[in-house]
């Protein structure tokens, strides 16, 4: 592990996490004995697994010291105002942009049932998100992104976080009545590759904090069922404009003002 850190994270984030979708989705399609509503306990795997991946990698290089090193920037809220309220409005107006070109070009939508009380809902999936996302920066920008960007400019290893992470998604498209499985997978792809360099970006914004990039992910999640009627393939195109924007503002080295971070 001590050789190949950023490897062996990904095995495990991938083992783990999978762990507990794959036999959701076979419950999902009658198989027995994972179609029993008792399995649902193992969604608590892919909630943890990025970052629980990324503890027992720090740990076996680098001890409790680095264990804690790895997860103080959940709480590195010190990073001016303006960064920690851009986490929290920027997903919507990502998303307005995104329903402006879905009616604009008239694209299909994929339509999530959401019932008729939009509030318990959006709730539903604030907490949801709450419980897992920030475990998942733990492990993709904490512990991944900060790694391959020792060694590599912040365009490559955002690239490499971005696919990665987006196939860490794949068996939410086999599972049969999951909202992820009615998107049309390409775009949805393209869209979470691209929608990571804003992740790089407000990472190496405020110096590695994984509060601000936790927001921004939970608060693209909430807002994600708040706003309807927006096409996947419109976002992918919004998130592919907005990256391709940061990469030529901040060039391909940082995609920030300040040096990109990296740790190992």
């Amino acid at each position: 592990m001590t050789k190949h850190p950023v490897v062996w994270f990904y095995v495990l984030a991938f083992v783990i996490s999978w762990l507990g979708w794959l036999p959701i989705v076979a419950g999902s399609r009658g198989v027995s004995p994972f179609n029993s509503p008792v399995f649902q306990f193992l969604l608590i795997l892919p909630a943890i697994g990025p970052a629980l991946a990324a503890i027992i990698v720090t740990a076996a290089s680098d001890g409790k010291a680095g264990v804690n090193l790895l997860l103080k920037p959940l709480l590195q809220w010190q990073v001016g105002a303006i960064w920690l309220i851009l986490a929290i409005i920027t997903p919507a107006l990502l998303l307005v942009v995104g329903k402006i070109v879905t009616n604009t070009l008239d694209l299909a939508v994929t339509l999530a049932p959401q019932g008729n009380n939009i509030v318990a809902v959006a709730f539903s999936a604030l907490v949801l998100s709450l419980f897992a996302n920030p475990w998942e920066e733990v492990g993709w920008r904490g512990f991944a992104l900060s790694r391959l960007q020792k060694n590599h400019n912040a365009l490559v290893a955002t690239l490499v976080v971005g696919v990665l992470w987006g196939l860490w998604h794949l068996p939410l498209f086999f599972w049969i009545g999951n909202p992820m499985a009615e998107h049309p997978f390409l775009a949805w792809f393209i869209g979470t590759v691209a929608v990571s360099f804003v992740y790089t970006w407000l990472y190496n914004s405020t110096k590695g904090s994984l509060l601000v990039v936790a927001l921004f992910h939970i608060f693209g999640n909430t807002f994600g069922v708040i706003i309807s009627g927006v096409s996947v393939t419109a976002l992918a195109i919004v998130y592919s404009v907005v990256a391709v924007l940061l990469v030529t503002v901040y060039g391909k080295d940082h995609i920030a003002r300040y040096e990109r971070v990296y740790e190992g």
